[in-house]
């Protein structure tokens, strides 16, 4: 997180003349008149400027889908981007998804088995270090001596304060995922300098202490939570951020806290900005930017958020076999995702949101993770809208990644409820059948009552994370709340790299900081066991 970072920041100011993807409104292409002369004086500077920040997380170059890559053009483009590379970080490893291919850095993903040089991580080290750099030099930018210096005043001035509210929660979001991941990093904010020496290493205490604080500092400045601004970073989703992290406090600091990840989650659904869309599939489909459940989404455009990442990877990559292409508005199938036997396993009969398995020709066991009709199928993700129409481009999908859906909102009230965070059992168990009943259509699937031990109500809402939220971005975060990721307690096939699965070491909770970074910055310590 040091080359990489000095590298974003030396080019900063040239990003504004490039065009970005993705803005606010993060789906519309920015237009700017912007010249070497006139870089910070012209009032779309700034929004696009935003925009490169946003497009961070759905692009991984300057020309999609490939081309002028953000990071190392040695290496594969399609395999650097953000958000894939997240999912692959947060699912392949667990018990919900593995992938038939042996690019460089899957196989290890797969098995639980990386190293310091393992390409994925690596490369999702920089990502994260790259989000924050950008975000860093926008709030350099525009500081109030910043824009005094250039004279801008009234409702730019004011737009600003909103711009740089929504740059601090994008930053905040980055370091989240370099706090869950690798653990203690380098804190680095818009007032270190540029080209100092390298920066030191902040425990994960800190971190969390810094992202709590952002997001409580910018809840006033950031948008309303409204349809208007889907895809920015709303006050919603600023406290959806912030009972991510609560929930999981307890593993990044040592202390629970269960209250204030309660009273997130229900700060959000009381907001009554959102609401259940009436069929779960229409979350995941071309037009859910329509989806009155998604709270914030990484929005992806077939004709301008063009990536061989994202949801391009998630479509394309589900797709194999005897399945038929044009059925998910794609022009080709990547024969590679599928579902790990534990995860196909945890849905009961009638479960609707097992809908779109595809079973034919598909068998449950992964015997070979190479083959791709080991495994059940799983196309989550179309690129078809909920009226059966194809998206605008059958290459590039039109399908939105949605972070954070009003579902896991309860399912965090109910969770936190079980383990002591307030709350009344009655509510908690209205908002689980609220998803039962969507799922099954009718009652019959509801709980009556929590069970009667509390180990055996925890397990449940794992089980219901599971299947409400499969392949979304969750899987290793929760399993590693529950103690269950690493060791031998739950096994689940090709854990450790055996067929049956085995116990792992617990260093493997965390990712390694990479070896290039170790040497790069003298001032970082290796994760414990590697």
């Amino acid at each position: 997180m040091t080359r990489s970072i000095n590298k974003a920041l030396v080019g900063a100011a040239a990003l504004l003349v490039l065009a970005a993807v993705g803005c606010t409104d993060t789906t519309v292409q920015p237009k700017s008149t912007i010249t070497d002369a006139n870089v910070f004086t012209d009032a779309n500077s700034y929004r696009a400027f935003l925009a490169k920040i946003y497009a961070g997380l759905a692009v991984s170059g300057q020309q999609g889908g490939a081309g002028q890559p953000d990071l190392d053009p040695n290496f594969d483009e399609g395999f650097s981007q953000y958000l894939r590379l997240y999912w692959e970080m947060e699912e392949l490893p667990t018990d919900e998804a593995l992938i038939g291919w042996n690019d460089v850095g899957l196989p290890e993903m797969n098995t639980m088995t990386w190293n310091p040089q393992s390409n994925m991580l690596v490369m999702m080290y920089y990502r994260i270090g790259l989000q924050v750099a950008w975000a860093n030099e926008f709030l350099r930018q525009t500081s109030d001596a910043s824009l005094n210096s250039r004279g801008v005043t009234g409702q730019l001035r004011t737009d600003i304060q909103t711009y740089r509210a929504e740059a601090r929660f994008l930053r905040a979001f980055a370091y989240w995922h370099g706090m869950d991941l690798f653990g203690s990093i380098p804190l680095v904010t818009e007032a270190d300098p540029i080209g100092g020496a390298p920066p030191q290493q902040a425990t994960r205490q800190a971190i969390y202490d810094f992202v709590v604080s952002e997001l409580q500092d910018i809840q006033a400045d950031l948008p309303a939570s409204t349809a208007a601004n889907y895809g920015r970073a709303t006050q919603q989703a600023a406290n959806m951020l912030l009972a991510e992290v609560y929930l999981n406090a307890q593993v990044y600091t040592g202390t629970a806290q269960w209250t204030a990840a309660l009273n997130a989650a229900q700060t959000v659904i009381g907001s009554n900005a959102y609401s259940l869309n009436a069929t779960y599939r229409n979350n995941f489909m071309a037009d859910n930017n329509t989806s009155p459940e998604i709270i914030f989404a990484i929005p992806f455009d077939g004709t301008h958020t063009q990536t061989w990442g994202g949801t391009t990877f998630l479509v394309h990559a589900s797709c194999g076999g005897s399945m038929n292409n044009s059925t998910y508005g794609i022009d080709g199938c990547w024969w590679g995702l599928r579902l790990k036997p534990e995860a196909y396993n945890r849905y009961g009969a009638g479960d609707g949101r097992a809908s779109y398995f595809y079973t034919t020709g598909q068998q449950v066991a992964v015997t070979s993770i190479a083959d791709f009709t080991n495994g059940i199928a799983a196309p989550k993700f179309s690129n078809r809208t909920s009226g059966g129409v194809a998206g605008a481009n059958p290459t590039f999908p039109d399908t939105d990644f949605p972070i954070w859906r009003l579902a896991e909102a309860y399912l965090i009230y109910d969770e936190a409820f079980l383990r002591g965070g307030g709350g009344t059992a009655a509510q908690a168990l209205t908002y689980f059948n609220a998803l039962r009943q969507r799922a099954y259509g009718n009652a019959s699937a509801n709980l009556a009552a929590w069970p009667a031990q509390n180990a055996a109500a925890l397990d449940t809402v794992l089980a219901e994370r599971g299947r409400e939220l499969l392949w979304e971005g969750h899987r290793r975060t929760d399993l590693i709340r529950y103690g269950l990721f690493t060791g031998g307690t739950y096994l689940w096939a090709w854990k450790g790299g055996v067929l049956a699965g085995t116990a792992t070491d617990p260093k493997f909770n965390l990712l390694p900081i990479p070896a290039s970074e170790l040497v790069a910055n003298p001032n970082l310590q290796q994760n414990a066991g590697y």
